[in-house]
């Protein structure tokens, strides 16, 4: 039987000192080294690594302990060992033409909007994560090279963060665009089909009352879709026809069977009891509609070295503006996308929020700091009207904005239940921690109702670290 080797040895990651573990592909070794803490893989090394402490350097030993292990240190003589320099990556075709030294550009004749990046080995370590933050850029395995946009954007990127490093084998146009026209939306071909009732015309118009009151296009699906399978339920009776048992039969059922939450329900019934009370005029049969009893459930809440970690871990300029923003100014993932350029008034030190929750406007605070860091990024990216645009222009997407909020996460080890909106819900906590008065807490928030702001008073550790518990004060 072979002997299977693991080669144990200290290295230096993104300028941190990790400990390299080349092992041999299999499952079951690989479940074992993601058993050790902060163990990640780097596709740039071809290789795991974990953090370099005596305590992994123990982990390892016993982890593969049956196994053998080249060049494995005591743990007391860890700390002294050389790093190892990062391995070579795959030679390029064109690396004999480029210096070892410089990051090279060069044009790509077939592809008119795009240039390539040559990015030499010695450079991958310090570089390669600047390099991943340009937009539009993808990496070319046959050339060995990033394939970037040709657009004046990226040019200013280019010269802003590699200064003194780029090696142009051509002379860009004058003429480059701003930015990459927005190539054509895949839209496919067969779309999620709606089964309708029996009796249709109730939905629509339920839709029409909706739109009437001018509700958002997400209230206006989720209301047609529950009230659409409420009808369904009782397909072959006329819903004008229904009786305020067999509504309150359909809502027990859901409870029962597919034990809705608290929020769908209430959903469900908002849904039936407009179309009862503005569409058909039969009011008396949702007159005192059961509704549940909401949980009071307490948000999330990071703590400010939380957030510090959390922005941090953002290198990207923009992604961090757009995090620093949302906490600087409680402000919803809506509010900071649907931001105009325009709406940021640093001679007053804040933000015109338009129509945020329930259409209504409102100001919050524009920190000092952000404004800095976003003169910064207009400066880069100089937006046309929203503050955040996408690679092409338009709003920002809020699932992006998600994804950069979830990998900043994981990688600073905050809370793991906390979300982009837990930044809103950490604003006002720190706020109301260093004394800021409810009320302004409210206004900031655009909270209507001040109960609705209260809840910040049952999370904030503002006197807590003086109370003791009575159990200390028991001799036993």
């Amino acid at each position: 039987m072979a002997v299977i080797t693991i080669t144990v040895s200290p290295m230096l990651h993104e300028n941190q000192e990790r400990i390299r573990v080349d092992i041999p592909y299999a499952p079951a070794m690989i479940q074992k080294i993601r058993t050790v803490s902060g163990a990640r893989w780097s596709a740039v090394h071809r290789c795991w690594h974990v953090p370099k402490t005596p305590d992994n350097w123990q982990t390892l030993q016993q982890l593969f302990g049956e196994i053998k292990i080249v060049a494995a240190p005591a743990p007391e003589q860890a700390s002294a060992l050389p790093l190892s320099p990062p391995p070579k990556m795959p030679a390029s075709p064109l690396a004999e033409r480029f210096a070892p030294d410089r990051i090279s550009l060069l044009p790509l004749p077939t592809e008119k909007d795009l240039m390539g990046l040559h990015l030499p080995g010695g450079l991958v370590p310090m570089h390669l994560a600047t390099v991943k933050n340009i937009h539009g850029r993808r990496w070319d395995p046959e050339m060995k090279v990033w394939k970037i946009p040709y657009t004046k954007l990226t040019l200013r990127f280019l010269e802003k963060y590699f200064p003194g490093l780029l090696d142009w084998t051509f002379k860009p146009d004058d003429d480059i665009p701003e930015r990459l026209e927005e190539a054509p939306k895949h839209v496919p071909q067969t779309k999620a089909t709606v089964i309708p009732a029996k009796y249709e015309e109730a939905v629509i118009a339920l839709d029409q009352c909706l739109t009437l009151k001018r509700y958002s296009w997400r209230t206006v699906k989720a209301y047609k879709n529950c009230f659409r399978q409420f009808i369904r339920h009782y397909d072959e009776i006329k819903p004008s026809q229904l009786t305020r048992k067999q509504i309150d039969d359909y809502v027990v059922g859901l409870i029962r069977e597919k034990r809705i939450s608290e929020s769908h329900q209430n959903q469900i019934l908002s849904a039936i009891k407009m179309f009862y009370a503005e569409v058909i005029q039969q009011e008396e049969k949702v007159r005192n509609i059961i509704r549940p009893k909401r949980p009071e459930k307490l948000p999330h809440v990071l703590s400010e070295a939380e957030v510090t970690r959390l922005l941090q871990a953002t290198t990207n300029l923009k992604h961090r503006c757009l995090l620093m923003l949302i906490y600087s100014a409680g402000m919803r993932l809506g509010e900071a996308l649907n931001l105009r350029v325009a709406d940021l008034q640093p001679e007053n030190h804040r933000i015109f929020i338009r129509a945020g929750k329930g259409k209504k406007d409102r100001c919050s605070i524009l920190s000092e700091k952000i404004f800095a860091k976003l003169s910064e990024y207009f400066d880069l990216y100089r937006p046309v009207e929203w503050v955040f645009e996408g690679d092409q222009g338009g709003q920002y997407s809020a699932r992006s904005v998600q994804k950069v909020f979830t990998m900043a996460k994981e990688q600073s080890k905050i809370n793991p239940y906390a979300t982009v909106h837990t930044l809103r819900h950490s604003f006002a906590t720190h706020l109301l921690e260093k004394g800021v008065d409810l009320r302004y807490i409210q206004e900031l928030l655009g909270h209507e109702s001040s109960k609705t702001t209260e809840i910040y008073t049952h999370i904030t550790r503002r006197g807590m670290d003086k109370i003791k518990s009575p159990l200390d004060d028991l001799e036993f």
